[in-house]
């Protein structure tokens, strides 16, 4: 499978002389999107998106022997070729939504309505806007002093140490120009051909938490837990507990808004989740996992709760979504299971569990025993992904057999990783 990342190169010595060339391209993207709008009936019959480009070209853009309708050249004098090729493409995906939204739109709610303006930056395609001389310096087309010029950049060295070193086997894409602060940057692709596992010897099962970020478990297919840990930044943790603690502060003085606490409070946790995805794909690479599997969480809907805030907060589509492309990156599959009773039910198959008041971590099995909750439900997502598999891969007479022996085997939603113990029992009777 073909896998896509990319990373940004800061430029180094430049902050404001790209200024201009952004704001002629979102006034051109601005412009272009009215006329796609405008010309949808036709744009929406051609078939290709290539071919939808150059039929837009045709309309904005005058040749020697072509006349367009619309005077797009006289308000964009002398603008690149492909400067314009990119600014279309974008102007026809965003008004392609925004027809789609229209067309599902029920009558409930509010209106979609087409946005003209947007925080788009540009495409810089090769040899027409971007050329790479060596690994720290490249040129790149800009606009400036009331022209279109050719500006040589140095790129920082430990981004482009970081590209030579990891990505100089893999097909570099047309970067991209964005800004970030006062920074500019060259925000480039690569994309990697990687060949998945097709065996499940050892598998990585995570219960994502709200208080601890991850917990993982190694797995073999007969129940056996070769490996275990518990994820923790304590530090990241607090800093976003502060941040929230002062945004519920500020709502109860009467603030209706706090943008910049927001903001602090989003990047925080937005570490947080790549500090997790990166620790749970090390703790699969350590024990050779071939897959690493979550809990299937629908999140829609109201949060309810003392706890409503850190649901909000919990990002765990976007930790699945880190460890998906860093896991894929080293042949790894991502699989989910149902997320019913992962935690309610004990491992050893005794029953629900009882969590502590004080310690939500903690919990007491049926029979006494004292456990780490979070641990408890990694083991039964691991089992859940073994059943599965394995109960799939068996003729539909063994299946049934191995089901009316152990009939929890059938209900998914309560089993348990003794019911994993006990699925490899039964299958070593049939084969004996």
């Amino acid at each position: 499978m073909q896998v896509t990342t990319s990373y940004k190169v800061k430029i180094k010595d430049y902050n404001k002389i790209f200024e201009d060339t952004l704001t002629i391209y979102r006034a051109a993207l601005s412009y272009l999107i009215d006329v796609v709008n405008a010309e949808w009936d036709v744009v929406s019959e051609v078939e290709g998106s290539k071919s939808q480009m150059m039929f837009v070209e045709q309309l904005v853009h005058s040749t020697e022997n072509r006349v367009s309708k619309y005077d797009f050249d006289e308000k964009f004098y002398k603008l690149p070729s492909y400067f314009r090729r990119s600014a279309i493409s974008d102007a026809i995906g965003k008004v392609s939504s925004y027809r789609s939204n229209l067309k599902r739109w029920d009558g409930h709610g509010k209106q979609p309505r087409l946005q003209t303006l947007h925080n788009a930056y540009p495409a810089l395609f090769r040899d027409n806007m971007f050329i790479r001389e060596d690994n720290r310096t490249a040129r790149v087309k800009i606009y400036h002093k009331n022209d279109w010029v050719w500006l040589r950049v140095q790129l920082r060295k430990s981004d482009a140490d970081y590209i030579l070193r990891h990505k100089s086997k893999t097909k570099e894409t047309a970067p991209s120009l964005q800004r970030k602060g006062k920074n500019w940057y060259l925000r480039f692709a690569f994309t990697d051909k990687v060949k998945l596992f097709n065996e499940i010897d050892v598998i990585t099962a995570v219960d994502l938490g709200i208080n601890n970020a991850a917990t993982c478990s190694a797995m073999l297919p007969n129940g056996t837990v070769i490996g275990r840990r518990i994820i923790r930044f304590p530090i990241e943790q607090d800093q976003l507990e502060h941040k929230t603690n002062k945004i519920k502060k500020a709502q109860q003085n009467g603030a209706k808004s706090t943008p910049m606490l927001w903001k602090y409070a989003n990047n925080y946790n937005r570490v947080l989740s790549e500090k997790t995805a990166k620790a749970v794909v090390e703790f699969a690479s350590l024990y050779d996992s071939k897959v690493v599997v979550f809990e299937h969480l629908d999140m829609q809907g109201k949060k309810r709760g003392s706890k409503r805030q850190k649901l909000h907060l919990w990002r765990k589509k976007a930790v699945i979504q880190m460890v998906s492309c860093k896991a894929h990156l080293l042949g790894m599959r991502i699989s989910t299971v149902c997320a019913w009773n992962t935690s309610k039910l004990a491992f050893d198959g005794s029953g629900t569990v009882q969590r502590d008041k004080d310690n939500y971590s903690m919990c007491t099995f049926q029979t006494g025993k004292r456990y780490h909750c979070d641990l408890s439900a990694s083991y039964n997502i691991g089992a859940r992904y073994y059943i599965r598999e394995i109960l799939k891969s068996l003729p539909a007479t063994a299946r049934l057999e191995v089901e009316a022996k152990a009939p929890r085997l059938s209900r998914r939603t309560t089993c348990t990783l003794s019911d994993l113990i006990s699925l490899g029992a039964e299958l070593e009777r049939l084969t004996a």
